[in-house]
């Protein structure tokens, strides 16, 4: 009996780097904005060519590919565009991509990740998916910069993978996924990978160990919840990387509007980044220690949901005043943020999550936000996104909503007046404790209704990269 999702993870584009080019393979040239073209150009009819980003044009044998100014962001476009190009009935096994002089390590990244990127496809289908190119070569005439451009190719293809996986995750439809579904298959894959450990904590766990929010949420649901612990690496700073894994959010009780409800298979769009990011980061042997922790439920309507008025005891001792049972994620997000400061004694704190339609209106579909205490970790959180070809923004955590947070019959009411988005993390502050925190809002850029650069339609897999780049950048 076929599965009834595609497999896990999605097969992507091959990447190498090499000095010279093979017989009877396609060749792209590339064409910088004018156009001007690169190696192999010579001969080619450039009246029809402007060199724009992503302007690929087949001429008999060879692909002319444009890129634009040569920006990271122009080859992360000319990349996607390429692999979407090389694809169909007739699309070539293989192809050559011959670079320019000026081609460096950076730029290599950004092609690879698009490339990687541009052709992901997950479709529930009986028929076969269609054709496209299964590899590619990048050929440098430098044969000194082989090796590094080799590196720069490896780790972009290691964030693509991230990214993909994470999309992967997300994309799937709910009827599939479901906590178990979610934490035994991200456990299957981490069993893998040398260094990294998988833990699975069932609904039975959480109630003796006193997950009051994950059980709250989870409570209305048939299929019950579960915590997923990733565990990796034992030297340098202790990392804790938290995402929200609600599987399925109907809101519950005070229940979502039924236009746009199927889409909330990614809700747990943030839990996903955290698995791939963990993955990735062990794959790639930094010296660094993560944790990566996703409490996972089903938000559904029964009558054994949780309600509007309730009081829940979170893991620690801390009570929140229920308001709006939609508002579930920072629910689960406090439990696992108070265990990780008590028991994990992390040295950086992230939690990532799509929390608030509020940043959606305030920053669009393609930028996260970023909202922390620390000048410092806000900078650090918008250069890997940068890094990386993820856009952040910091959003300020105001003072004068601070004590909007307390509640009359618990410590806490869980949805305080004011804008949503930031009351919202000034909520998670509290579990925080002392540890430096930073939360990621992506309700925004987790998903896209149409495709653009390296991005598809439906899960994004936004996050990902930025969170393996921060593990990079507290290895060194």
């Amino acid at each position: 009996m076929p599965s009834t999702v595609p497999s896990v993870p999605t097969k992507l584009v091959d990447v190498e780097v090499a000095t010279t080019a093979r017989r009877g393979v396609p060749a792209v040239v590339l064409a910088a904005t004018g156009p001007a073209l690169g190696p192999g150009g010579d001969g080619i009819d450039v009246s029809d060519l402007t060199g724009k980003a992503g302007e690929a044009v087949r001429h008999d044998g060879t692909w002319t590919l444009g890129v634009g100014t040569g920006t990271p962001a122009d080859y992360r476009t000319a990349g996607a565009a390429l692999v979407r190009a090389l694809s169909g009935d007739d699309a070539p096994k293989t192809a050559d991509v011959l670079l320019t002089p000026d081609f460096d390590a950076e730029k290599v990244r950004a092609l690879v990740l698009g490339a990687a990127l541009g052709g992901y496809r997950f479709k529930v289908t009986g028929e076969d998916a269609p054709k496209r190119v299964s590899s590619l070569r990048l050929v440098t005439a430098d044969t000194g910069f082989e090796e590094v451009l080799t590196s720069a190719a490896l780790k972009a293809h290691a964030l693509a993978t991230a990214t993909s996986l994470t999309r992967d995750l997300a994309n799937t439809p709910s009827n599939v996924k479901d906590p178990r579904w979610l934490t035994t298959t991200a456990a299957k894959l981490a069993d893998k990978v040398d260094g990294l450990t998988a833990t699975v904590r069932d609904e039975k766990w959480l109630a003796q160990q006193g997950f009051g929010g994950v059980l709250a949420v989870g409570g209305g649901s048939s299929r019950p919840p579960r915590l997923l612990e990733l565990t990796y690496g034992t030297i340098g700073p202790h990392l804790v990387f938290v995402g929200k894994g609600i599987t399925f959010d109907t809101g519950g009780i005070s229940v979502k509007p039924a236009d746009g409800m199927h889409l909330m298979r990614t809700d747990m769009a943030g839990g996903a980044a955290v698995i791939s990011a963990l993955l990735a980061v062990a794959r790639r042997g930094l010296p660094v220690r993560v944790t990566g922790l996703v409490p996972c439920a089903e938000n559904h309507v029964s009558g054994s949901a949780y309600r509007p008025g309730d009081v829940v005891r979170h893991y620690g001792g801390a009570t929140t005043e229920v308001q709006n049972t939609d508002a579930e994620g920072r629910m689960v997000l406090a439990d696992a943020m108070a265990y990780a400061v008590k028991n994990l004694k992390p040295d950086l704190l992230v939690d990532i999550a799509t929390l608030t339609g509020a940043m959606k209106v305030s920053l669009g579909l393609r930028t996260g936000a970023v909202l922390t205490s620390s000048d410092a970790l806000a900078a650090e959180v918008v250069e890997a996104g940068a890094n990386v070809g993820e856009k952040w923004w910091r959003m300020p955590l105001l003072e004068e909503h601070v004590d909007a947070v307390s509640s009359e019959i618990a410590d806490y009411r869980q949805t305080p007046p004011g804008p949503g988005g930031i009351t919202a993390a000034l909520f998670l502050q509290k579990f925080a404790g002392d540890v430096p925190w930073a939360h990621l809002d992506i309700a925004g850029p987790a998903r896209s209704e149409k495709v653009y650069d390296e991005v598809v339609a439906g899960a994004t897999g936004f996050g990902a990269r930025t969170l393996v780049e921060l593990a990079e950048k507290y290895s060194r």
